[in-house]
C-alpha cells in the first residue's frame, strides 16, 4: 500500500522554525518530523511513499537524496575528494517526491499526485506535522471491512487547560489538562480510495472542506477511533512536548525497535 503525505504548507504557527524549513523537516530527536511519520507507517510494513513537496521543498529532496549522507559515518579523502561510506543506516522505503505547488490547498496537493498512485487500489494519506502510536495495520483492516470510499482516524485532542467543576461558586473537582472535551475531531490518518479524488476540484481546494463533507453526506466516510497518543506539531509549544516526551525515552509514537 501507498502513503501521501502533505509536506507542503508553509507552517506559519510555527513561523520560530518554519522560516528556516518546511514544516515537516523541523526536528524531534535530530531527525526531521517528516522521518517520524514515515517509520510509524514503515513499523507497519507500508514502506511507498509519495511525498507532497511545496514551500522549500528542495530541502525535503536534499534529504532523502542524501540519506545516506545524513545518517552513515563517512571517511572524506581530501587529495582525491573521495567518499567512503561507514555503517550505512538505511530504510526500505520508496519514496516519490512531488512538487505540488508553492500554494497549493491540501485537496489540491492530493489530485496532483494522482498519476503516482496505483490505479484502483486503496492508500494511505495524513498530515506531514502529527504523530501518533495508532494501529495502522488495524486501521487498513477496518478500511476493507466497511467498503465505503473513506477511512479517517477520529482521536480525542490534548488538553491544554486544567478543568474545573462547578457548584455555585465551589470548586468541587479538578483536572490538569483533560483530553479536550471528550468530543472526536479528525487526526488523519485516512485510508482513502483514488476515486475520492474525484471530489476535488483542484489547486484551490481544501481537503477538509468539500471533499470530506460530500464523503461524509453520501455515507462514504468511517471513522476509525484512536483512543491512543496523538499530537500534531502546530506551534512551538507542541514541537517542544514532543521533543520532551523523545528525550524521556518513552516517546509513545515509538512503534519501532
Amino acid at each position: 500500500m501507498q502513503v501521501v503525505i502533505l509536506a507542503g504548507g508553509m507552517g506559519t504557527r510555527i513561523s520560530e522554525e518554519s522560516y528556516l524549513r518546511p514544516k515537516p523537516m523541523i526536528e524531534i530527536g535530530g531527525r526531521p518530523i517528516l522521518w517520524h511519520i514515515m517509520k510509524i507507517y514503515h513499523a507497519h510494513g507500508v514502506n511507498n511513499f509519495v511525498v507532497c513537496l511545496g514551500y522549500k521543498g528542495y530541502m525535503i529532496k536534499e534529504y532523502f537524496s542524501n540519506y545516506f549522507m545524513h545518517n552513515a559515518d563517512i571517511t572524506v579523502d581530501g587529495e582525491t575528494g573521495q567518499v567512503e561510506f561507514h555503517s550505512r543506516k538505511s530504510e526500505s522505503w520508496k519514496i516519490t517526491l512531488v512538487d505540488t505547488g508553492e500554494s497549493s490547498m491540501t485537496g489540491g496537493r492530493l489530485k496532483r499526485v494522482r498519476s503516482y498512485l496505483k490505479e484502483g487500489q486503496p492508500f494511505c494519506f495524513t498530515y506531514g506535522d502529527g504523530v501518533a502510536d495508532v494501529d495502522v495495520g488495524a486501521l487498513i483492516k477496518f478500511h476493507r471491512a466497511h467498503g465505503r470510499k473513506a477511512t479517517l482516524t477520529a482521536v480525542t485532542p490534548p488538553g491544554r487547560y486544567g478543568a474545573l467543576f462547578l457548584e455555585g461558586d465551589a470548586v468541587t473537582k479538578f483536572i490538569e489538562k483533560p483530553p479536550g472535551d471528550q468530543s472526536f475531531i479528525n487526526g488523519g490518518f485516512f485510508v482513502l480510495d483514488p476515486s475520492v479524488i474525484d471530489y476535488i476540484d483542484g489547486d484551490a481546494t481544501p481537503w477538509e472542506e468539500r471533499p470530506l463533507e460530500r464523503l461524509a453526506a453520501e455515507g462514504e466516510l468511517r471513522a476509525y477511533k484512536h483512543e491512543g497518543f496523538w499530537q500534531p506539531m502546530d506551534t512551538l509549544r507542541d514541537k517542544n512536548r514532543l521533543e520532551s516526551l523523545w528525550d524521556s525515552g518513552h516517546a509513545p509514537w515509538k512503534v519501532w525497535s
